[in-house]
């Protein structure tokens, strides 16, 4: 997951490739619940591994489920030991549950706990500042309604909330409930109300309702959980009398149809490159979606509908989507998304590659979700350069007229992880512009490993894709320096000079000898560094087929063995290409002796990082005593200054500072303020 301040896509032009969805939060929590409340054991697969679900899981250990958790392939695997019936909740401690901003878990809780509470028992709920601006009045009348004790600790009809043991349940009349602001509240009654069912349970919706496949989704899994409610069109729903929570045992979480929104629309509004990309199926060249279908179970995946209205060619199997651009420009549309209203975000961002004026209606629940959508979605949407107008349930939007008429954007996503991944789609402009995504953590509420996955279907033009280059002499913390710059702008890192200790560690490793006889499978070693031997780096450490061997080749020897495989012809130039390689989305920083000169001579920003020798050498001495090896301050002054000279005289990629290079002597300075010093430089290379 990506957890800087900023992420700057570069211009988008093409995508390919599979894409294996999270599980689906709404689904996930829902199960994490109705597993607590049933006796017995639940075994849940594919879990969704996200902030929403870690908010669920915590509040549920505190109430005391015993929960195991596992890794299972793209999702978590959860065994939930439950805590029975209502009777048996009576001595349930008092808890704090802190809700972080999950309306799928705060609104059903409180509904569970305002029917388990008894005794002297009190609940408290919270979370963020925004949780407690969203609505949660309704649901509450609807618990008083019953008898439950419900406090409000701020503004009424908003949590925080304390729940007290509940008056002697009136179940003779029906649970009234508004179904126009959130049908949250309506899933939360149904959730909660077996535990009370002692005679049949009435809900009657009050108005209409809303995001009603979300309604559906809740009735087929507490069928899954042995309660089968009556429905009675949309306006009433009926708990029979004598309702239990019974485990299935076993489930699984079906893939996120919300999330297959966002690739969806990249399938759309992108052409696929030359030939197939060896993760999808042969024949097909476009984006292909696993782990949900057309037979899914939310009313989400009615946005394929929406899709293929504007163009987008789908085709459906069992448990995957294959998505094509069709149409282009894609055809504005106007359409009722009462049925799919947080996928119809995504709509507005396929909105500015429409031919016309685009209309999402029927959308007031945009107002009272993680941020004010409607608000927030036409502000950067205009940011870009789109017409848009917007009204209390609508919103209409018109596409820059023309190429010229597009503007980059830094896109502010009011921690409302919908807005980072919808806007992220934006790269696809037409002008080739990048944009910045502020705050794109904000997607570990659903979909952690988003920008991620967008890395690996789409494609950019080589030269489009950022590089910044750190050159020095040795022990100047050129790598210190690259590898912390990577880690703040959530770039690749290449440590130039690691590949050729690797490469020398590797062949040893197989038996050859760094010199010129074995220079062939030397040089084809070299080329496998990255696939068969999966070499990466990660901060300052170093793995090669999943072992750390960042000591073995920071060792004195492994410098020695490294200057001994840099001589030889093939093996540098299969280092060059695969150094190139590593140019990869959303942007790489590399450190060396020759990246701004020989290697990225057209990076977008060079520094050339120096120090005096008696600094290099005390840094140099210092490090080498921290790892247990014996050294000598004037010797190693002397061996640094005598490299300096062999480097900068070498006929091969000298050691010089790049003609366009931005100097920083870093002989008086912090990393710390190296490192923003370059950002500083960094920042006034963008057009953000």
């Amino acid at each position: 997951m990506f957890s800087t301040q900023f992420l700057d896509i570069p211009p988008l032009k093409h995508a390919d490739g599979t894409v294996v969805l999270p599980g689906s939060k709404s689904i996930s929590n829902r199960i994490l619940l109705l597993a607590a409340l049933s006796q017995g054991t639940t075994l849940v697969h594919d879990l969704l591994d996200s902030d929403d679900t870690q908010v669920m899981l915590t509040a549920l250990t505190q109430l005391g489920c015993r929960i195991v958790r596992s890794s299972s392939g793209t999702g978590s695997t959860v065994e939930i030991t439950g805590l029975g019936d209502a009777k048996s909740q009576q001595s349930v401690l008092s808890a704090k549950l802190y809700m972080g901003n999950a309306g799928t878990a705060m609104r059903p809780l409180t509904a569970a706990l305002a029917l388990l509470a008894g005794g002297a028992t009190e609940f408290e709920l919270s979370g963020v500042p925004r949780m407690h601006e969203r609505p949660i009045g309704d649901l509450v009348d609807g618990l008083r309604q019953l008898g439950c004790q419900i406090e409000y600790l701020g503004q009424d009809g908003y949590p925080p909330l304390k729940i007290k043991a509940p008056k002697p349940f009136r179940l003779n009349e029906a649970i009234k409930v508004r179904g126009d602001v959130s049908s949250q509240f309506l899933t939360a009654l149904l959730l909660a109300l077996p535990l009370v069912a002692t005679q049949d349970v009435v809900i009657e919706v009050i108005g209409e309702l809303i995001s009603k496949p979300y309604i559906e989704i809740t009735l087929n899994l507490l069928a899954r959980f042995g309660i089968k409610v009556q429905r009675d069109d949309w306006q009433k729903f009926t708990i029979p009398a004598g309702s239990r929570y019974r485990s299935p045992g076993s489930i699984h979480v079906e893939a996120d149809a919300s999330s297959a929104s966002y690739f969806i629309a990249l399938g759309a509004i992108s052409t696929a490159t030359t030939g197939f990309d060896d993760t999808n199926k042969a024949g097909f060249s476009g984006i292909r979606i696993e782990g949900v279908g057309a037979n899914s179970i939310q009313g989400d995946i009615r946005f394929v509908e929406a899709a293929m209205a504007m163009g987008a060619i789908v085709n459906s199997g069992p448990n995957h989507l294959e998505i094509s651009q069709g149409a282009w420009p894609l055809k504005a549309v106007d359409l009722d998304c009462n049925h799919i209203p947080d996928a119809a975000m995504t709509l507005a961002v396929m909105a500015l590659y429409a031919d016309g004026t685009t209309t999402l209606r029927n959308i007031a629940s945009w107002r009272v979700k993680e941020t004010d959508r409607i608000v927030a979605m036409a502000t950067e949407l205009r940011k870009l350069g789109a017409t848009v107008v917007e009204g209390a349930d609508f919103i209409s939007i018109t596409p820059p007229k023309t190429t010229s008429d597009w503007s980059t954007a830094a896109i502010h996503t009011y921690d409302d992880h919908r807005v980072a991944m919808c806007f992220s789609l934006a790269a696809f402009n037409p002008a080739g512009l990048p944009i910045r995504i502020l705050d794109p953590k904000c997607v570990a509420k659903t979909f952690p490993d988003y920008f991620e996955a967008l890395f690996s279907v789409a494609q950019s033009a080589t030269l489009d894709i950022p590089v910044i280059t750190v050159d020095g002499p040795s022990a100047s913390g050129k790598g210190s320096l690259a590898s912390q710059l990577a880690q703040k702008l959530g770039y690749n890192y290449l440590d130039s000079g690691a590949l050729y200790r690797v490469t020398a560690f590797a062949a040893l490793q197989q038996g050859l000898s760094l010199e010129a006889k074995d220079e062939d499978a030397i040089a084809e070693l070299a080329r496998s560094l990255v696939g068969k031997l999966h070499l990466r780096f990660e901060a300052d450490t170093i793995w090669l087929n999943g072992d750390d061997v960042s000591h073995d080749i920071r060792s004195e020897a492994g410098g020695m063995h490294a200057s001994q495989v840099s001589v030889l012809p093939l093996v540098r130039q299969a280092l060059v290409t695969l150094q190139h390689r590593f140019r990869a989305l959303p942007g790489l920083v590399a450190d060396g002796r020759d990246m701004g000169t020989v290697i990225f001579p057209d990076a977008t920003l060079k520094v050339f990082l120096t120090a005096t020798a008696e600094k290099r050498a005390l840094r140099r001495h210092k490090q080498l005593i921290s790892k247990g090896f014996s050294a000598i301050l004037s010797t190693l002054r002397a061996d640094l200054e005598a490299r300096d000279e062999r480097d900068s005289s070498r006929s091969v990629a000298p050691l010089k500072p790049a003609q366009e290079a931005l100097l920083l002597d870093n002989s008086d300075l912090s990393i710390e303020e190296s490192v923003d010093q370059t950002l500083d430089w960094w920042q006034g290379k963008q057009c953000f």
